[in-house]
């Protein structure tokens, strides 16, 4: 059975890139294939494109610049506006593609659907506020103020952790903007951005404005980064590959957005319920099988209630059901790819060589080659891998903390400085961690934290400026400064 005969609507099956309206193969003769992790098999092929064809879809965007920007606001919200609507129309299918692709269980594939499609609805309405202001002169006879404009061309490059909501986030934001886009997704994940590109045309997005191009990503990003015409770079990675791109895009001095790795604390205070609490750091660990920049990597609990937390955080995990996510009633699905799994396998032998226990986590019972069942692990320390580096994977590591200084000093022990997670009911234990902590996002008492009204984004290397919000729409602005002299004044009168 093909991919395309498992939607509803076999359109949104795509295997070719799309520039300036069209649907294009490569030049090259050069494809990839993409297979669903879950089953190891084919789903289909992309083309690689060549670069002059990457160039080509620079044009395509400059082009279109000059009349979408030339729009009115309210005109480009009824077009982006419109693409919402057929996203929630086609929920099912887009969902199913991206189970497919990614691996995550259907319902997680529905609701990233509906997450990022709530970002495209909230851009269509910010374009309409993006304000200028009047500033009180203090130049006789002239009127000062601002206005907001477009910057140009974005280059967006995404992941294939959330591969439909990553592409909504910023290109929902630079539309509604006035800017022209040039998605690059990830190779792993890309029909649903090519199920994005054949919405966005029946909306009626005219040609050039959203665009997606496939190839190799160090090639694509650095022909991208080195265009003088792209005046944005938005990208959503690791820090790694962000750091590369920051240095590329330093010759064109761009706009850029990172949004890089995460590694955050989950800390539990001595007077939560210990059930509670770990149920919740289980829903916070293991969502997207761990493949999240926002999953809590390292588990810190007050050594008060401890033992008790490691038992219902033990029963909680146990009960988390592991296989393709087609199926019903599953929780977690495959990692991305086999690499990841090894990579899993690696930090756990880490951690257990240099002291910790290993309370649960039997890869015997893996359903696939792609499968990595969850971890659990304890006396988890400073020195191991699973403290320092982002895991991505169904892992687990619990540590005891004495006093809240201590505990602000393990939450910050770390390069990253994106989410944090914070457990009790004491407000002035509340205010006193989230205050101390250094990073950009912290959540009380609530797994859940992102929507589009959220200024999303971090600090330290976990990367530069925000998506979402009403700050997210600034990342693609510029502000320009007017001074309207009267006319027959004399300067410096």
């Amino acid at each position: 059975m093909t991919l395309s005969s498992k939607l509803s609507d076999p359109r949104l099956f795509r295997q070719y890139a799309y520039v300036d309206g069209k649907w294009t193969h490569g030049e090259g003769g050069r494809e990839e294939a993409v297979f669903d992790p879950a089953t190891g098999e084919a789903l289909g092929h992309i083309p690689w494109l060549e670069a002059h064809q990457i160039t080509a879809a620079v044009d395509a965007a400059e082009t279109a610049f000059v009349h979408w920007r030339a729009l009115r606001a309210d005109e480009r919200c009824e077009r982006l506006l419109a693409w919402y609507d057929l996203l929630q129309a086609h929920r099912e299918d887009l969902a199913t593609l991206m189970t497919l692709e990614q691996g995550k269980p259907l319902p997680d594939a529905r609701g990233e659907v509906e997450y990022g499609a709530s970002f495209v609805r909230w851009f269509a309405e910010e374009g309409k506020r993006t304000f200028g202001e009047t500033i009180p002169s203090h130049i006789p006879n002239a009127a000062l103020g601002t206005i907001k404009e477009p910057v140009g061309i974005a280059a967006l490059i995404t992941p294939w952790n959330f591969p439909l909501a990553m592409i909504t986030r910023k290109a929902a934001a630079a539309m509604a903007a006035g800017c022209t886009v040039i998605v690059k997704p990830a190779g792993e994940t890309p029909f649903s951005a090519l199920a994005l590109a054949e919405l966005a045309e029946r909306a009626g997005i005219p040609a050039g404005v959203f665009n997606v191009v496939l190839g190799e990503p160090a090639e694509v990003s650095k022909i991208l980064c080195a265009e003088d015409r792209v005046k944005a770079l938005s990208f959503t990675g690791s820090t790694r590959v962000g750091r590369l791109l920051l240095e590329q895009c330093a010759n064109t001095v761009k706009r850029v957005s990172l949004e890089l790795g995460g590694n955050a604390p989950f800390i539990v205070g001595p007077d939560m319920d210990p059930r509670e609490a770990a149920f919740a750091a289980v829903a916070a660990k293991f969502q997207t099988a761990g493949q999240d920049c926002l999953a809590a990597d390292r588990i810190l609990v007050h050594e008060s209630i401890h033992d008790e937390f490691v038992e219902h955080f033990a029963e909680r995990m146990a009960a988390l059901t592991v296989g393709n996510g087609l199926e019903s009633e599953i929780d977690l699905g495959p990692l991305i790819h086999r690499q990841a799994v090894e990579k899993a396998a690696a930090i756990v032998d880490d951690a257990i060589s240099k002291g910790a226990t290993l309370v649960a986590g039997d890869q015997s019972q893996a359903p696939g080659e792609n499968f990595f069942m969850p971890v659990l692990l304890t006396d988890v320390t400073h020195d191991m891998k699973i403290w320092h580096e982002e895991s991505f994977a169904p892992v687990a590591g619990i540590t005891a903390y004495a006093d809240d200084d201590q505990v602000i000093e393990m939450a910050n022990d770390t390069e990253y400085g994106l989410a944090a997670y914070i457990y009790t009911h004491d407000i002035r234990r509340i205010w006193k961690i989230m205050r101390a902590l250094e990073f950009g996002m912290v959540s009380v008492n609530s797994v859940k934290m992102t929507g589009p009204p959220v200024p999303f984004g971090g600090v330290k290397h976990s990367g530069l400026g925000r998506e979402g919000g009403v700050t997210g729409i600034d990342e693609y602005l510029e502000t320009k400064y007017y001074c309207l002299g009267a006319l027959g004044s004399v300067s410096g009168s």
